[in-house]
């Protein structure tokens, strides 16, 4: 029987107009196919939301049959589609995971949102998925994720980050966009990067390379970006309610860990607390390796006397344990689509805890100090921003301002062995950020981005002398000069070409004035400097040009060179400390800003999405180099300094230095769930030293690692391998070659640092949607190794539990 193509016509728009009036949608996790509650469906001027159930299911019956609907949800890429093109699609929505997003979008380069395509510097990123996996202990573990960051540990509590041959106030680390490099940052190795409680962050960004342009100074060898959780609205009168709880066990330094989070949502208020707390028991290290990594002795107090103790067990390293508690509260507040304001409040503190490395320095037949202690670190940020978006006016299409207060607050305790006197020296910064950041879109193949920004630091410092046995203090000489202060101010705008889908041209200019200024009069008491004030007053401009062709979908190259520079800060000009055995450093009144040079080429080969490669070749050239040398006070080259005849050292622009590299990345994709991802690094760099040339300080060995990946079903295995090369005892620096007891010896008897590796395995199975069970075995043959220039044995065979619950 055969009806007429009218009728068939008509028919069938109604009986797809009856089922799209009744229509019940699914949204699934496009990767694992699993419901996805808790996610916001709503139209466009937001008079209808709905919320998917347990189930990820939502009626759209409310829904008009072409209207828009868009889907939103705080861990998933937003999506958008009409009722008509659903009912197209069984009713199933599938989302992109954040995860996957997040790899594609980068806000480091501009504070703006751009297309990692589109930037022509090499970007690591991190997403809270990956760290939730990685299940790191601190920040500083979880940069080492990455594979391209070398991290360095003086002490358990500890955890400085090297970047392409450059660490410490060279490195810049920025928290939601607010720089966390202050005035007292040093050149040593630094554990700033602690503060960051990892469960607290949603993504993280690192730019190897220079990033003055958009930072200013200390941004030379690359900028650490971490972006924190931000509270998610309901977008309806009902309250959005989410919940997380972590509770993680690790056997290797007997680790207690606490997490929560909540997160309260409203039409237009949102707030998120986040809770952590972390106890560590000293660390065992591993039991094959170098024997002059063991702890054969410790000092102890007793009845008021130092004694050398014998450790009954030499691979437990004591003392290292600490305890850290982190505090954020998130306030979101959105008026209008185009209009929002966020608050964030961070808290940070540590206990306690011991500088192992100098713990174990030997004197004669026995140890130099009976107590070495840090203080505790303290941390505290307070920042409001307001963004603003306009699609009318002619300055920008974008617009944010940030004010952000810090406080800072850490100190050192150390007394010598059998000594009656504790020397106690504390510091604290304040520290205020303005920053005024604008985008704008000039045509539709080119962008501008520019801003300004003003800074202002003011260090205190005071230096303290304790008789343990009558208790009287008196006042001594202070690391820095009290009431230091360092101001910053520059303007910087970027430019963005983007012809086509091929080819991108990326620029930006910066100028910075850097002023700052100390006063000596008080420590001129102790040191009798021949000056009682130092200041700095300069003014730096730098720039970047870079480009990023894709000619096919298999290749993709990218160039970029850049200017960038450090200028002094109170640590360069004002210190005073012991920096190694049989050295003090002592103020210089003379110094100028340090400037680099580099240039960087890369190349990414993808063959169909089942092998991808991606290498980078770099090459810096550091002028003016501010380093610590040899120096004279006075006439003098040696000075009594804490009960010790020391060498007189000052930090100095004495040097040259000149760094390279090549980074080879390569991911092999044997099926959708079975993966091998690997990461190289080969890095070398020499500096003067009167007219010869020696490794440069912060060149790491080579290092990568390696992992063989699967997930099935609801479980995910990660099997790992992390190795780093040897730096033989002719690559060691100058300054390391004077530290032989943290070092293992070769044939010769000289120190070196061996070759080492870790087998690993981790697994993870998604019990429910609401729970989840992270288990690993690190380190599984037991390997005693120590990190290059690092203070502390790696840990031995370590057991790692964690249970995350959400609801």
């Amino acid at each position: 029987m055969n009806f007429p193509k009218s009728i068939l016509t008509l028919f069938s728009i109604l009986f797809f107009t009856i089922v799209a009036s009744a229509q019940t949608i699914t949204v699934k996790d496009k990767i694992s196919n699993e419901p996805i509650p808790g996610v916001v469906l709503y139209n466009f001027n937001k008079t209808k939301i709905v919320v998917t159930d347990i189930d990820g299911k939502a009626s759209i019956d409310d829904f008009f049959l072409n209207e828009l609907i868009i889907f939103q949800s705080y861990t998933y890429k937003k999506f958008e589609s009409s009722k008509a093109i659903l009912a197209t699609n069984n009713n199933t929505v599938l989302m992109i995971s954040e995860s996957e997003n997040l790899s594609q979008v980068v806000v480091s380069a501009s504070k703006f949102e751009q297309s990692k395509r589109d930037i022509p510097q090499s970007i690591v990123s991190l997403s809270a998925n990956d760290i939730a996996i990685a299940n790191p202990q601190t920040s500083a573990d979880a940069l080492q994720a990455t594979g391209n960051i070398f991290i360095q540990k003086s002490q358990l509590g500890g955890g400085s980050p090297i970047i392409r041959g450059f660490s410490t106030n060279r490195l810049l680390i920025a928290v939601d966009g607010v720089r966390m490099n202050n005035a007292i940052f040093r050149g040593g190795n630094l554990q700033n990067v602690i503060s960051i409680d990892p469960f607290a962050i949603q993504r993280t960004e690192v730019t190897l390379g220079s990033g003055s342009v958009v930072y200013g100074s200390d941004a030379i060898g690359g900028v650490m970006s971490f972006y924190t959780k931000k509270p998610q609205l309901s977008f309806k009168d009902e309250l959005f309610l989410k919940t997380n709880a972590v509770v993680r066990y690790s056997s290797a330094n007997n680790e207690k860990t606490a997490h929560t989070d909540i997160n309260l949502g409203y039409k237009k208020w949102g707030f998120l607390t986040s809770i952590s707390y972390t106890d560590f028991d000293d660390l065992r290290m591993g039991s094959h390796g170098p024997d002059e990594y063991l702890q054969t002795q410790y000092v102890e107090t007793i009845n008021g006397v130092d004694t050398l103790i014998d450790n009954p067990d030499p691979q437990i390293q004591s003392p290292t344990g600490y305890n850290q508690i982190n505090l954020m509260q998130k306030v979101h507040y959105e008026p209008a689509d185009n209009l929002k304001f966020d608050l964030g409040l961070h808290f940070s503190t540590t206990s306690e805890y011991g500088r192992y490395d100098r713990l174990i320095r030997p004197e004669g037949t026995g140890l130099r100090s009976a107590e070495w202690n840090y203080g505790p670190q303290k941390w505290f940020m307070s920042n409001f921003s307001a963004t603003k978006l306009s699609s009318n006016s002619s300055f920008y299409d974008k617009i944010q301002a940030t004010v952000a207060y810090q406080n800072f607050q850490e100190s050192r305790i150390d007394r010598t062995f059998q000594s009656d006197t504790r020397r106690t020296r504390s510091e604290t910064v304040d520290a205020l950020l303005f920053n005024l950041d604008l985008e704008k879109t000039l045509s539709e193949t080119s962008s501008l981005f520019y801003g300004i920004e003003y800074l202002y630091n003011i260090v205190g410092s005071y230096g303290l002398e304790t008789n343990i046995n009558t208790n009287q203090s008196t006042v001594s000489i202070s690391r820095y000069p009290d009431d230091a202060t360092w101001q910053s101010i520059a303007a910087y705008t970027s430019y963005k070409y983007r012809p086509n889908e091929k080819f991108v041209f990326q620029s930006g200019l910066r100028y910075n004035h850097i002023v700052a200024n100390a006063d000596f009069t008080a420590n001129n008491t102790f040191l009798n400097l021949p000056f009682n004030t130092s200041k700095v007053n300069a003014g730096a401009l730098t720039g970047t040009a870079g480009i990023r062709w894709i000619p096919n979908k298999t290749i993709e190259w990218n160039f970029n060179a850049s200017t960038a520079f450090r200028a002094p800060n109170i640590d360069d000009i004002g210190k005073v400390f012991d920096s190694e055995p049989g050295s003090v450093v002592v103020p210089n009144n003379g110094l100028n800003p340090e400037y680099a040079y580099g240039a960087e080429l890369g190349l990414k080969l993808n063959f169909e999405n089942v092998v991808r490669l991606d290498m980078a070749t770099y090459y810096t050239f550091l002028d003016n180099a501010l380093i610590r040398r040899n120096f004279t006070l006075n006439g003098q080259t040696e000075i009594l300094y804490d009960g010790e005849l020391s060498t007189v050292q000052a930090i100095q622009n004495a040097s040259e230095e000149y760094i390279y590299g090549f980074e080879v990345g390569a991911e092999i994709n044997f099926t959708k769930n079975l993966k091998l991802k690997s990461q190289y690094n080969i890095i070398g760099g020499v500096e003067e030293d009167n007219g010869i040339e020696v490794p440069v300080r912060h060149i790491a060995p080579n290092f990568g690692r390696t992992h063989l990946t699967w997930q099935f079903k609801k479980w995910n295995f990660d099997a790992f391998a992390i190795y780093n090369d040897e730096l033989s005892f002719e690559d060691l620096a100058p300054s390391e070659i004077n530290k032989e007891y943290l070092y293992a010896t070769d044939e010769n008897g000289n120190p070196y640092s061996p070759s080492w590796y870790t087998l690993n395995l981790r697994a993870q199975f998604k019990v429910s949607d609401s729970f989840e069970i992270t288990a690993s075995l690190e380190n599984i043959t037991d390997q005693r190794y120590r990190p290059y220039s690092s203070g502390i044995s790696g840990a031995g065979r370590n057991f790692i539990f964690s249970v995350t619950y959400s609801l």
